[in-house]
């Protein structure tokens, strides 16, 4: 008698830690899935609509410093939602224009180049353990520098590559903004000639401004037309 009833309690001991794991694994799942969530999609009415995740927008975050993860807040992960949203209409516009795959070279200059603003390789790669890489060679890690990398190529080919500036443009910028400016903040010395050093600094300004200024309206043009849904608030 004694002998099936220590059988019975060993029994009712098991189902109990198996009743306990099961419970462990449904909630792992349940987060597993919020973790993951669809927090918006970006259509533009022709192609399939881009996906964003709440990983994708802790993905973006970790590539930046001083933002913190532990926990992410709100205005830090509605910022990376907005720049995500950029960042999936350019890959929609870019689709219309196939060009070649980003190389290993480029997408390794790409992570050194947001390398460059931590103190170490491995600080940085503790942040991506965070958001669930494993180091700067993880393949999903990897695949996400190269959607970065493809997207500035378009947008080197889209917009910087037809930004004319002309010597006009360059001798205006010189003694209407730069000079001014040079005098305001440097009072007693004298002003930088405008020899060929000068002019190629000016131009490099002039034709970031110009960039700047036309991918903002190509945005606000995209978006009057794009189908952006938020689905989750974060």
């Amino acid at each position: 008698m004694k002998i099936k009833e220590s059988r019975f309690k060993r029994l009712s001991v098991g189902f109990v830690i198996l009743a306990l794991i099961f419970v462990f694994l449904q909630t792992h799942a349940r987060a597993q899935t919020i973790v993951d969530k669809t927090v918006a999609t970006a259509g533009d009415g022709i192609g399939v609509p881009e996906l964003i995740t709440y990983s994708d927008l802790l993905w973006e975050l970790a590539l930046h410093r001083n933002v913190p993860l532990r926990p992410p807040s709100s205005e830090d992960l509605n910022r990376a939602l907005q720049l995500l949203i950029n960042q999936r209409l350019f890959a929609l516009e870019a689709e219309r224009v196939p060009r070649a795959a980003p190389t290993a070279k480029e997408i390794d200059d790409e992570i050194k180049r947001v390398l460059a603003d931590f103190p170490s390789t491995a600080d940085f790669e503790n942040r991506l353990r965070i958001v669930g890489f494993d180091s700067i060679k993880d393949d999903n890690f990897q695949l996400m520098m190269g959607r970065r990398v493809a997207i500035e190529k378009y947008l080197d080919f889209r917009f910087r590559s037809f930004a004319v500036i002309t010597s006009e443009d360059e001798v205006k910028y010189y003694r209407e903004v730069f000079v001014p400016e040079f005098r305001r903040k440097n009072r007693g010395l004298l002003v930088p000639t405008f020899d060929e050093e000068m002019r190629r600094r000016i131009n490099q300004t002039l034709v970031e401004q110009k960039v700047s200024n036309d991918i903002e309206k190509f945005l606000d043009d995209a978006k009057s037309r794009a189908e952006i849904i938020v689905l989750s608030e974060v």
